[in-house]
């Protein structure tokens, strides 16, 4: 992840200016990433402990935290970083931005309850709520973005596409 935020913010000046922006985002999103797992991972080795390949718990607690702050910061700079390389006029990407932004912050927000709930009935409440910006974001990657596609240069409309059906994987792998 820090190899590629290097390698993502060296690269802002071989990309159209219209890209440089996105480019930055993605770096910022691998940079804060590599921070959480950094945490993520120290945070495991002192919750858990492995003897004769047996995984034992030290009583220390596993911070399921860190994952969920930094989906908080990530998914929302995802969705805006593909809202800008759609090269839309300057208010509806901002507009665009601020919705999507939103959405996929109160999807996290939505889902932490459930997680660290202990009873199914509550993960399930919380889940549902949950889907809700999540089903949002779905609609808007679709519906809302898919009209701006075909205004792409050729070179870029695949990769758009690409990107169009990944970033719902994504936020379906994070709400699961």
């Amino acid at each position: 992840m820090s190899a590629t935020t290097l390698f993502l913010w060296l690269s802002r000046s071989q990309v159209s200016i219209h890209y440089k922006t996105a480019l930055t985002i993605s770096g910022l999103v691998t940079a804060i990433a590599a921070y959480h797992y950094w945490r993520i991972f120290n945070s495991w080795e002192a919750a858990y402990d492995v003897h004769g390949g047996m995984v034992m718990a030290t009583g220390y607690a596993f911070n399921d935290a860190y994952r969920y702050v930094d989906w908080l910061l990530t998914v929302p700079l995802l969705l805006v970083e593909l809202v800008l390389v759609m090269r839309l006029d300057p208010a509806e990407t901002a507009s665009k931005s601020l919705k999507l932004g939103l959405a996929a912050a109160l999807m996290i927000v939505l889902g932490y309850p459930g997680e660290i709930a202990a009873d199914n009935t509550t993960r399930a409440i919380w889940g549902t709520l949950s889907a809700i910006p999540f089903a949002y974001i779905v609609w808007q990657l679709f519906s809302g973005l898919g009209a701006a596609i075909e205004r792409q240069p050729e070179g870029a409309k695949g990769l758009i596409k690409c990107k169009r059906f990944a970033d719902p994987v994504v936020v379906i792998s994070l709400t699961f």
